[in-house]
C-alpha cells in the first residue's frame, strides 16, 4: 500500500510543471492542411469553444443518449483547416476518410460526454465523432455509421 501511494504521489509530481500546474493532456492532434502543419488540442482548448448537445440514437447504444461536445467544424476552424477530406484515426488504429462537407452540412460534434458522463478510452472516449442521426434520415445509412469514430485521437486534413 505504501509503495502504491508513493507511485501515485510520484506520478502527480511528474505531472506538475515548474509553475505547479497540472500539464494538459493532448486529446486531439490535427495534421496536414492546418495551421503550421500541426495543431494539438487539449481539453482547455476544447472548453474554449462553444459546446453543443445532441440527443440521438446510435448503432451501438440503446435509446437516445444525450451527447455533449463541440462542433467538428469549430475544431477544424480553430485549426485553420482547409481541404476536402479529413482522415480520422482512433486510439485503436481505426482509420476512415470523412468528407469535410459532412461537418458543414450536419451539426456533427466531437462528443466528450454521453448522458452527462465523461467518455473514457474504455467507453468510446475521450472523443467520439457523433452525427445528429435522428435529425436527418440520410444519416441512418451505414456509410455514416462508419464515420462515428470513437476513441478519436487524430485528424489529418487534405
Amino acid at each position: 500500500m505504501i509503495v502504491l501511494k508513493r507511485l501515485l504521489f510520484g506520478s502527480v509530481l511528474m505531472a506538475l510543471g515548474a509553475s505547479g500546474a497540472v500539464a494538459q493532456e493532448v486529446l486531439l492532434t490535427l495534421t496536414g492542411a492546418v495551421a503550421d502543419g500541426e495543431v494539438k488540442l487539449t481539453r482547455a482548448d476544447l472548453d474554449a469553444l462553444e459546446w453543443h448537445e445532441i440527443a440521438t440514437s446510435t448503432s451501438v447504444t440503446d435509446g437516445q443518449p444525450v451527447f455533449r461536445g463541440v462542433l467538428m467544424r469549430d475544431i477544424l476552424d480553430r485549426a485553420q483547416a482547409s481541404g476536402d477530406t479529413v482522415t480520422a484515426r482512433a486510439l485503436n488504429d481505426y482509420v476512415i476518410e470523412i468528407p469535410m462537407d459532412d461537418f458543414h452540412e450536419f451539426d456533427v460534434i466531437a462528443a466528450l460526454y454521453m448522458d452527462g458522463i465523461a467518455l473514457t478510452p474504455r467507453d468510446k472516449g475521450p472523443v467520439w465523432i457523433v452525427y445528429p442521426r435522428d435529425d436527418h434520415s440520410v444519416l441512418a445509412d451505414i456509410r455514416y455509421d462508419m464515420r462515428w469514430v470513437w476513441q478519436l485521437s487524430a485528424l489529418h486534413v487534405q
